[in-house]
């Protein structure tokens, strides 16, 4: 009888509107760890450390030890380069100079 397998996938965006993606068949028990072990992405992205940057599962934090289930989503996240309320004012800003102005 053959071992469970887990379908999973792992993505990182190293910039805005690129994305990096990597399904993966891993053994029944694997952790987030060994999901970013085997996607390769630590070695096509050296900017990538596991051990101070945040990973979440669907969108949720989660330490390297979690384990997972089928059809997980393991997501690496980078660090904000502008903050967010900052960047909603510079939206904001460019949309009202670009509408038409009102009689």
């Amino acid at each position: 009888m053959a071992a469970a397998e887990l379908s999973v996938e792992v993505v990182y965006s190293a910039r805005p509107g690129e994305l990096d993606r990597v399904p993966l068949r891993l053994a029944e028990g694997s952790t987030v760890l060994h999901a970013l072990r085997a996607s390769g992405l630590l070695e096509r992205h050296p900017e990538i450390d596991p051990g101070s940057q945040p990973v979440g599962v669907w969108g949720r934090k989660c330490p390297l030890s979690q384990g997972l289930r089928d059809r997980d989503r393991v997501e690496l996240y980078r660090p904000l380069t502008v903050d967010p309320k900052e960047a909603r004012r510079l939206r904001y800003r460019s949309q009202r100079e670009r509408s038409p102005k009102r009689p």
